[in-house]
């Protein structure tokens, strides 16, 4: 099935700073840099960065997966942490928003794991299995979180990210609600320059015949990576092959709409996302957990008990101590219970030599 929309804006104001308006708010949002555990990516796993609301509960997760650059060379700089303005559009959707970098870019590594082979005789789907294989890694990492929940989470991608995306919803993981693709391909070398268009266009159709996702694909006009003509035979022959898709013929996004999924322009590509969202009654409302009635210590100051409205909205391992003179300290992140336990003791004591738990994890302390 295919919904295709041609939005037209009379004008769009264009985010030009990389500081967005949402990350002027830094205390709604908590965030964090991780490593995504998976056997083939070696001890140290993979380079990931998470933002979510910051107030207690299981967030719904947004796995954002990033493109491949033209130059091999480039991927050794990428970070996770430099998609954190886009993580905090998710975010402040109400996702719990992971951008995670697939084997071989930045830290995770892996080389040309996900190499599609020759430019003559390109193999994408061994490339794609790579590639989503790492994706599912990080969707196993988020369902052990006490914070992050995978019913009803969407996953982004952009480039060889938003193919590697399309190649998720084949697979169709358990909970995966809808999908937004972003200028989606692989093989582009130069402008008008793509290996094996017609081995990528039965790409697409072969996954279409699995893919059964609500998914969102978004194309500029000037995008020159895959041309819109490219773009619409992507499209056409993943619905020849039984998949979902609304489709949308972007307005030309400054000197390459490839880009227009970026850090400037989330005033230009937002809109997009939110009716699509919206259509699919997403976000869901996050799942409450226990510690969100956990009361704060009575003999907390105003200080004290906005730090203990932080220390909910942390992940565990996790404790609180106090005083009976106000006094308290916290710890989160641990890798046990007794060293959350025994540091957050620490912390207190340095203002006070009566500190007890209070609270480990999201239970009062026995």
């Amino acid at each position: 099935m295919l919904k295709s929309l041609c939005w037209k804006f009379a004008a769009f104001t264009l985010a030009m700073s990389v500081a967005l308006p949402s990350l002027a708010h830094a205390a709604d949002f908590y965030s964090e840099d991780l490593r995504i555990p998976m056997a083939e990516a070696g001890p140290d796993g993979l380079e990931a960065f998470l933002m979510r609301p910051s107030g207690p509960g299981k967030y719904p997760l947004a796995l954002i997966s990033h493109g491949t650059p033209r130059d091999f060379d480039d991927r050794a700089g990428m970070t996770a942490r430099s998609y954190r303005a886009i993580a905090a559009e998710f975010a402040e959707r109400g996702f719990a928003a992971l951008v995670v970098l697939r084997r071989g870019y930045g830290s995770s590594p892996g080389g040309k794991v996900d190499s599609y082979g020759s430019c003559d005789q390109p193999n994408f789907r061994a490339a794609l299995a790579v590639s989503v294989a790492d994706l599912q890694a990080a969707i196993a990492a988020m369902q052990a979180r006490r914070d992050v929940t995978t019913d009803s989470m969407i996953a982004v991608g952009h480039s060889a990210g938003g193919l590697a995306t399309v190649a998720l919803t084949a697979q169709a993981p358990p909970g995966l609600a809808a999908a937004i693709n972003f200028a989606g391909g692989r093989g582009s070398s130069s402008a008008g320059s793509v290996c094996g268009d017609k081995a990528l266009a039965e790409t697409f159709r072969q996954m279409g015949t699995t893919s059964r996702t609500p998914m969102l694909w978004v194309y500029a006009k000037n995008d020159r990576f895959f041309s819109p003509g490219l773009a619409h035979r992507f499209r056409d022959a993943f619905v020849a092959g039984g998949g979902s898709v609304t489709f949308i013929d972007a307005p030309s996004f400054g000197s390459d709409g490839h880009f227009l999924f970026s850090v400037s322009s989330a005033a230009a590509w937002t809109p997009y996302v939110d009716v699509f969202l919206r259509a699919q009654n997403l976000p869901r409302a996050a799942a409450s957990v226990s510690s969100a009635a956990l009361p704060a210590p009575p003999q907390l100051g105003e200080d004290g008990k906005e730090q203990f409205r932080q220390y909910i909205g942390h992940t565990a391992h996790k404790a609180f101590a106090v005083a009976p003179d106000g006094s308290f300290g916290w710890r989160s992140r641990r890798t046990t219970m007794s060293e959350a336990s025994r540091e957050a003791l620490a912390a207190c004591s340095q203002y006070s030599a009566h500190c007890v738990l209070y609270a480990v994890d999201d239970a009062l302390a026995p």
